[in-house]
């Protein structure tokens, strides 16, 4: 109940943000608006529009969720591309518009998001008006090119074209994802956006190559192209959502793991899920990527592990409130443990040196034993300050909602901002906190 306590409280027009909203909205007045002119004009080629149609509703069907719960189809966005990059189909030209292209697409998502709906999962509204935008922007450049004489007799011309579009497409979507992501978790759009195209950089390739490949082998094959050109991409996709589902079983036994200690009555009950919660908010908020903020939460899940190895348990299990040698007799035992798994090594490294102090005011030895000079850092890991912040913010405040308390929590950590605490950190983590207060 206390962790449900301290989320934060959302009223209904809250439930998407406005960048979401947006999103939708534009993608459904492009679509009325296309759905419009094509019932107008007629629906042209329609065994084609039907094939692709079905294309997309089977890779919409098959949606595959990327680490950090990233949503995407694969297989329909590379339909759905290849249907606006289409020029012939065996000997026949097609003339259809990038009105037909949109609307054969929505149609298409619309269908496959239905056996997601029946199953109680969420439509992901938000993805689908992503891709939707991305193949429109290509079909509305693209169709009124493709009944060009030069187009059609010059495959080298229709080769650049198509693919200059097809990375258009894509980097459009890593924009577009990477500004939704930015109004959903307060990350930074440079940040975000390096993320997305690291992430989506390998499945992007295989999607633009895919719909290439189906548009020009339309040519020759006819409509078995779409079969014969999907099954590269669908054994991508199978080890896609392997890495994905051992990336999520793997963070699933680190959290399992962080409730020992919870289990034990060594620390409050949510507290290492409210710490970890808070140290990835803070580490967003000081642009950590995301490679770094996977470490970051499960160095927060773990960091309280040493206290397994006290033979009495920590009154409230707030280490902030015992000696320095004993916090970080705590973290090297906790490290210790980390370490026995052999492929968290910089995790453990990260809970090791938790509670080392951020500078040293006098000069002398800072935690790596290296003389410095006054006010400079002494050199633990950025992660480990921003897990000693939160954790002491944490061990003050509890899972109290009360305003004032995380506010003299956070004016606590700032007065020790001069050796012990991170000061961007802290004021990172009164931003986060801002934030949360504002929203009860």
């Amino acid at each position: 109940m206390s962790v449900r306590r301290h989320e934060l409280r959302r009223y209904p027009w809250q439930v998407k943000d406005s960048g979401q909203l947006l999103l939708v909205v534009a993608a459904g007045v492009w679509l009325v608006a296309s759905v419009a002119q094509t019932a107008a004009d007629g629906l042209q080629d329609p065994r084609i529009a039907i094939a692709f149609g079905a294309l997309i509703a089977f890779g919409e069907v098959l949606r595959l969720n990327l680490p950090g719960d990233r949503e995407t189809a694969p297989i329909g966005f590379a339909g759905a591309l290849a249907y606006a990059l289409l020029i012939r189909v065996g000997t026949h030209v097609v003339h259809y518009s990038a009105q037909q292209v949109v609307t054969v697409a929505t149609i298409g998502m619309i269908i496959g998001a239905l056996p997601h709906l029946a199953v109680g999962r969420p439509a992901r509204v938000s993805g689908m008006a992503t891709r939707l935008l991305c193949v429109a922007c290509v079909a509305y450049i693209f169709r009124p090119l493709a009944g060009n004489y030069a187009v059609q007799h010059h495959w080298g011309l229709a080769l650049s074209l198509m693919t200059s579009l097809a990375v258009v497409a894509l980097l459009l979507e890593a924009v577009l994802t990477a500004l939704l992501r930015v109004d959903e978790q307060r990350a930074r759009f440079r940040v975000a956006l390096v993320d997305e195209m690291r992430v989506q950089l390998p499945l992007g390739v295989a999607v633009g190559a895919s719909a290439l490949l189906i548009a020009f082998a339309a040519e020759v094959m006819g409509l078995a192209a779409l079969a014969v050109f999907t099954a590269p991409l669908l054994v991508t996709q199978v080890a896609f959502r392997r890495y994905a589902g051992i990336r999520a079983t793997y963070l699933q036994t680190v959290r399992a793991l962080a409730k020992v200690t919870e289990i034990g009555g060594y620390v409050e009950a949510g507290h290492s899920e409210r710490v970890s919660r808070l140290a990835v908010a803070i580490g967003r908020e000081l642009g950590i990527h995301e490679p770094q903020l996977l470490e970051l939460e499960y160095a927060a899940l773990m960091h309280d592990i040493g206290q397994l190895s006290l033979h009495d348990p920590i009154p409230g299990g707030a280490t902030v409130l015992v000696s320095r040698q004993d916090q970080q007799r705590i973290a090297e035992l906790g490290a210790d443990v980390i370490q026995q798994a052999q492929v968290l090594g910089s995790v453990a490294e990260i809970v090791r040196r938790q509670n080392e102090p951020y500078r040293t005011v006098d000069g002398g030895p800072g935690a790596s034993g290296v003389r410095r000079g006054p006010a400079e850092p002494s050199g633990p890991p950025l992660s480990s300050r921003i897990i000693k912040a939160a954790n002491a913010f944490d061990d003050l405040v509890g899972s109290s909602l009360d305003p004032g308390r995380a506010a003299a929590a956070v004016q606590r950590l700032r007065l020790d901002t001069a050796s012990e605490y991170d000061p961007s950190a802290v004021e990172a983590l009164s931003r986060v906190v801002n934030r949360r207060s504002v929203m009860l």
